[in-house]
């Protein structure tokens, strides 16, 4: 079965559609203020410049209780209500761990940021019907796409 691969995008038509559906971003892995430079930070700030709802979910910094004005929330399921998209910042290695998480969401979509990669991840995400992009950044294809 390879329905499943319908939900890989990777071109301008898929991502321009998958942006015009997207109201509400839950970041895992977001960096507080404190890391104004990293694109952990700068990245879903700009989001929430343009016009979109950001869900901080960083990953570390248990001290940290609120980023971009909005209190953080731990756990993707946590969240408890309907997500458009998820906005990942975190090595390929460490993605497995929060796929049962991300699943548990039900997000729209899930996003790799640029340099992310796991194909494996990717794949059981996909299988269950959630759009996929890797390896691009979402402030620029904000930008490119914008709406």
């Amino acid at each position: 079965m390879t329905e499943w691969k319908t939900n890989l995008i990777n071109d301008n038509e898929g991502i321009d559609a998958l942006l015009r559906d997207t109201k509400t971003i839950a970041v895992l892995g977001i960096k507080p203020e404190s890391h104004a430079a990293q694109a952990g930070y700068y990245v879903p700030a700009h989001m929430a410049q343009a016009g979109y709802e950001i869900i901080p979910v960083p990953v570390y910094y248990p001290e940290v209780t609120e980023i971009l004005g909005v209190p953080v929330v731990r756990t993707l399921a946590a969240i408890g209500r309907p997500i458009d998209m998820v906005n990942v910042f975190r090595k390929p290695s460490d993605i497995p761990a929060h796929v049962d998480d991300i699943l548990a969401a039900k997000p729209k979509s899930v996003w790799f940021q640029l340099g992310i990669r796991n194909d494996e991840a990717a794949q059981k995400l996909a299988e269950a019907g959630i759009k996929v992009v890797q390896d691009r950044c979402l402030m620029v294809e904000e930008g490119r796409h914008r709406r």
